[in-house]
């Protein structure tokens, strides 16, 4: 991969973080890189910025376990998305409040496959609120009440081959049998990326990594 931030990409995260709360959203198809994009950006901002990854809001492996889906986790029915929306606003909210209120966001731990609510503190006085996840774009029920959140959005591509190699890597790396990880990131995997591509169009900027 490139350096992760290009000159461009970074001076326009400075830009919107150097006023009022912003909500900058880094999406793409999984494998593409939007993870390292949007972490570099925070660090870039260091105290002005925190990264709260739409990952958090997974359902738990048990819920959907009961719902029938554990074979494609993912895919958008597998996220409390309603639950993420709320989020989003509430963090606008408090961001233009002029309060002392810290929002709690929850992260997604890898190695045990779950989320971890109330992980991620958002101080009052963020100015950028750095969100990262497959969805963003998504225009389909809950999902379509994301974008009119946030006020900018990426989207972060690069070649299939390298992305859909990236991914099988990733799984084995937490555990599965390559076969295994190969048929995920050809099956599941593929199935989102490409309705992940349908939302391209709404990005405002396109990283190409």
């Amino acid at each position: 991969m490139k350096e992760p931030v290009d000159a461009a990409l970074l001076e326009r995260a400075r830009e919107l973080g150097s006023g009022p709360r912003r909500l900058l959203g880094i999406t793409g198809p999984p494998g593409a890189g939007k993870s390292t994009l949007a972490a570099a950006v925070a660090a870039a901002l260091g105290e002005r910025a925190v990264l709260v990854p739409m990952d958090g809001f997974h359902l738990a492996q048990a819920e959907l376990v009961r719902l029938g889906r554990a074979d494609r986790k993912g895919a958008p029915d597998t996220f409390d998305a309603a639950g993420f929306v709320a989020l989003l606003a509430r963090l606008r909210r408090a961001g233009g409040s002029g309060g002392d209120e810290t929002v709690y966001a929850p992260t997604f731990d890898r190695a045990l496959e779950e989320p971890v609510a109330g992980a991620i503190p958002v101080g009052p006085h963020v100015p950028l609120v750095v969100v990262e996840g497959n969805y963003l774009l998504h225009d389909d029920g809950p999902w379509a009440r994301v974008a009119p959140l946030l006020d900018e959005a990426w989207y972060v591509e690069v070649d299939d081959d390298v992305r859909r190699e990236r991914l099988v890597a990733r799984h084995v790396a937490f555990g599965k049998e390559p076969a295994a990880a190969r048929a995920w990131t050809l099956g599941p995997d593929e199935r989102n990326a490409r309705l992940i591509a349908a939302g391209r169009g709404r990005a405002d900027r396109v990283a190409r990594l």
